[in-house]
């Protein structure tokens, strides 16, 4: 039986902050730590925290600080820590690119990042951004949950990325929602429903915009001309092409 999935966004970042998509891997902001820490204490109120046998997280600096913080008390009781470049955001703005293993693994070396093989942090291949690429990483990064082991898989990843290519949902800073896979058939995609818990409350945390949310036309590079590029996306992230 495939896992359930509590899918949760970073915590603020400077970028989010300042607006400023050229900050390289930004860190958390103060806002970002204590969402962190709100997120935590609402996560020990969650009964299915204690069901959690495994944290999936993007390799960016924010994510894994939302990690190491809003799930510390999961990795406190032993709990590992995988990095999967799939769960990374979309765009090429310095914001939403990661840092060179080599570089990030020195402020987490408790986590191992030799599972990540180039072309990462390259927005190439796999991780290039555009609408075919990033919906094909969606698809990869569920079929590698659908067949894991574990019962209940908790991933830290991003809003663009988690609404254009995973839920169709918005997801605030810090926030969370619970997801089952639907039946997938023999060719068919990997489609998660999401409980009505959290879908009825607007996330775990009750931060984010309720209802389905899909793709929108200047979402990717290759949908929209740069002079139609946008600066900030509908999740308060780097979104099209051309800073404003």
């Amino acid at each position: 039986m495939p896992p359930t999935l509590i899918l949760i966004r970073h915590a603020e970042a400077y970028h989010n902050l300042t607006k400023n998509w050229e900050l390289p891997d930004p860190a958390l902001s103060p806002l970002g730590e204590k969402q962190c820490i709100d997120l935590r204490e609402q996560l020990k109120r969650e009964p299915l925290t204690k069901e959690i046998e495994v944290i999936v997280s993007s390799p960016f600096r924010r994510t894994l600080q939302t990690t190491v913080i809003g799930l510390s008390d999961v990795i406190g009781r032993g709990v590992g820590v995988e990095v999967d470049g799939s769960w990374q955001e979309n765009a090429v703005k310095p914001c939403d690119t990661g840092s060179e293993p080599s570089v990030i693994s020195k402020d987490f070396p408790s986590i191992d990042f030799s599972p990540l093989k180039p072309p990462y942090p390259q927005k190439k291949g796999p991780y290039a951004f555009t609408r075919a690429a990033v919906l094909a990483r969606g698809q990869s990064a569920l079929k590698s949950l659908y067949h894991r082991p574990e019962k209940v898989i908790a991933v830290v990843s991003h809003s663009a990325f988690l609404r254009t290519a995973v839920t169709h949902r918005r997801f605030a800073n810090a926030d969370y929602r619970i997801f089952e896979f639907e039946d997938v058939k023999e060719g068919g995609e990997f489609r998660l429903k999401e409980w009505k818990e959290t879908d009825e409350k607007g996330g775990g945390m009750g931060w984010s915009e309720k209802g389905e949310a899909g793709i929108m036309e200047d979402d990717f590079e290759d949908d929209v001309s740069e002079e139609s590029g946008k600066a900030e996306g509908p999740d308060g992230e780097a979104d099209g092409q051309i800073p404003v």
